[in-house]
C-alpha cells in the first residue's frame, strides 16, 4: 500500500512539474515556416541596429524562419543584395511567464548545423502574440540610457 501511495505522488509531482498545456499548444501553433514581415520600433527615428549579433534590421526583414518544436530547433534563412546571405541554426525554447497575462519569453540561441552554439550566448524576447497566422516578439532595450522596444512582426507562411 505504501509503494501505491508513494507511486500515486510521484505521478503528481511530475504531472506538476511538467510543460504547462498552454506551452505545449504554442509550440504546435509555431510549427512550420513563419516570414519575418516587419522590426517596428517604439519610437521614431533611425536606428542602426544589429538583430541577434547577426546583420540589420534591413537584412532580417523578408527572412524565412523555420520552427521543428518536436527538437526545440529551427532555421532562418536571410537574402538580400546587400546582406550576409544563407541559413542561421538555432535552438529555442517557450517559456511561461505569467499564465493571467498570457505572456511568454521566448529564448533563442544561434547554432551551428550540429546544434552546438559557438559563443554560447542566447536571446530572450518576450512572445506578445501568436496565433494561427500572426506572432509577434517584442525586446526591450536601453538606447542611451532610456528603454526602447523593438517589435518582430510574423506571418506564417505554411
Amino acid at each position: 500500500m505504501k509503494k501505491l501511495v508513494m507511486l500515486i505522488a510521484l505521478g503528481f509531482a511530475a504531472i506538476s512539474c511538467g510543460v504547462p498545456k498552454t506551452v505545449i499548444q504554442s509550440k504546435k501553433v509555431i510549427k512550420g515556416q513563419w516570414l519575418l514581415n516587419s522590426i517596428t520600433y517604439d519610437q521614431s527615428g533611425t536606428y542602426n541596429m544589429t538583430v541577434f549579433n547577426d546583420t540589420s534590421k534591413e537584412c532580417f526583414e523578408g527572412s524565412l524562419w523555420r520552427f521543428i518544436p518536436n527538437n526545440n530547433t529551427g532555421t532562418y534563412s536571410i537574402g538580400g543584395d546587400t546582406c550576409p546571405n544563407g541559413d542561421r541554426n538555432f535552438i529555442f525554447t517557450i517559456q511561461e511567464v505569467d499564465a493571467d497575462s498570457g505572456y511568454y519569453d521566448f529564448l533563442l540561441k544561434p547554432t551551428n548545423e550540429k546544434g552546438k552554439s559557438e559563443t554560447n550566448v542566447g536571446f530572450r524576447v518576450r512572445l506578445t502574440q501568436l496565433s494561427e497566422s500572426n506572432m509577434q516578439w517584442e525586446q526591450n532595450v536601453m538606447v542611451d540610457g532610456k528603454p526602447f522596444a523593438f517589435k518582430m512582426n510574423f506571418s506564417k507562411t505554411e
